[in-house]
């Protein structure tokens, strides 16, 4: 009894150990590629739970997720014959893991060393067609969709996608840095010399413009100003006429003796002038002589109406 018991214990062990050799699992991010005997004999796993042969058959698994080759920054001549420093990245996925496999041996560094000599042949082939101003700004984004482009057609052959390359990048010589920034402030001088000037020409013709209105306004201002001052005046000898045609005789004694009050405003003035002339009419007589009324201006200078 107890040697059956370890018989089956056994057996049972040995088939959990056998079955467990013959299970394996590919998820979702992965590639599982079945060997037997080291031949390639199915590559095509979906995503899940699979057997095999034990001791007969193996598996590899790869990554099926993208990935980055960062290369190390590289020299390109321009079409100037101009040196250019380039860094760069690639972006790429395994396409075919059979072909993969069969290319590289499944090693990535090599397929990484594949890979950057392609990018790098097709950097160098699309640097050389163009200056240094085009690779820097004007066909920056053509030159990385062409190495792509190219690249893809090669990688092909060994069972790689590239994604995307771009470029981080791209640094000059030191002697032509210093000619790409003289040239730079050489054109943002001269912008910033007509942005100067066009300011001054803004500026003359506002001030001009702000001359002109000053002297329309001062203009108009001193017209209405005449124009009140004469129809102030009017109005000024309308009303003295009138006051003068209601009572002559009173508005003409008003006036003189505002005319006297002016005159002999100190004991030291002296006034020539004959005792009998109509400035003294109303010293003889109150009623006057019936000459014409004396008025004083703001001097004090008196004139006959």
């Amino acid at each position: 009894m107890g040697a059956y018991k370890t018989a089956s214990l056994i057996f049972l062990l040995v088939a959990g150990i056998l079955l467990s050799m013959s299970l394996f699992t590919v998820n979702e991010r992965e590639y599982g590629i079945l060997f037997r005997l080291g031949e390639i004999t199915r590559s095509d796993y979906e995503p899940g739970l699979h057997m095999k042969m034990p001791l007969i058959n193996n598996v590899r698994k790869f990554d099926r997720r993208i990935m980055a080759l960062d290369a190390r920054p590289e020299f390109f001549l321009t079409s100037e014959k101009k040196n250019v420093n380039v860094d760069y990245f690639v972006e790429w996925r395994i396409s075919d893991v059979r072909r993969y496999y069969t290319a590289v041996g499944g090693d990535e560094s090599q397929a990484l060393q594949r890979l950057s000599r392609i990018i790098n042949d097709g950097m160098l082939a699309e640097f050389a067609k163009r200056t240094i101003q085009e690779v820097v700004s004007g066909e920056r984004a053509k030159i990385m969709d062409l190495v792509q482009l190219m690249a893809n057609r090669q990688a092909q052959v060994f069972g790689v996608e590239v994604v995307d390359v771009r470029i981080k990048r791209i640094d000059l010589p030191p002697e032509v840095s210093n000619s790409v920034y003289q040239r730079m402030r050489a054109e943002r001088t001269r912008v910033a010399k007509e942005l100067r000037s066009r300011g001054a020409e803004a500026a003359e013709r506002i001030r001009a413009d702000a001359d002109r209105q000053r002297t329309i306004i001062l203009a108009e201002a001193y017209s209405k100003s005449e124009r009140i001052r004469g129809e102030g005046d009017a109005k000024a000898t309308d009303i003295y006429a009138r006051a003068y045609q209601k009572d002559a005789e009173f508005y003409s004694l008003y006036h003189s003796l505002d005319a006297y009050k002016n005159t002999f405003k100190s004991k030291d003035d002296i006034l020539i002038i004959k005792p009998d002339s109509d400035f003294f009419e109303y010293f003889n007589d109150a009623q006057g002589k019936g000459s014409k009324p004396y008025f004083n201006d703001a001097q004090g200078k008196g004139s006959n109406l």
